[in-house]
């Protein structure tokens, strides 16, 4: 891909000069190495925004479950699973 666009960013003179070293002891670009952070950034960031709206799905999937009637309460799902475990505990 062709690298058309020049950013520019303030920095503490600190930051730059760790950085820079940084980049120097790996040998490799520092250019490189931004595009690279930036990349995980925006990937981390889509995967964030995707999970949220699966979550946001399965909530309201839930929320319409319940409006149906379909849904149990908490004390019948409490229930259920303290007769499975007294079921499994009284297994030899």
């Amino acid at each position: 891909m062709p690298k058309e666009s020049v950013f520019t960013m303030k920095l503490e003179p600190e930051l730059r000069a760790e950085f820079m070293a940084e980049a120097e002891a790996a040998h490799r670009p520092a250019s490189q190495i931004v595009r690279e952070l930036m990349r995980d950034y925006i990937q981390r960031q889509r995967e964030a925004r995707e999970y949220d709206e699966f979550l946001r799905r399965k909530v309201e999937a839930g929320r319409l479950s319940m409006r149906a009637g379909l849904g149990r309460s908490n004390e019948e799902v409490e229930a259920e699973f303290a007769a499975r475990r007294a079921g499994v505990a009284s297994k030899p």
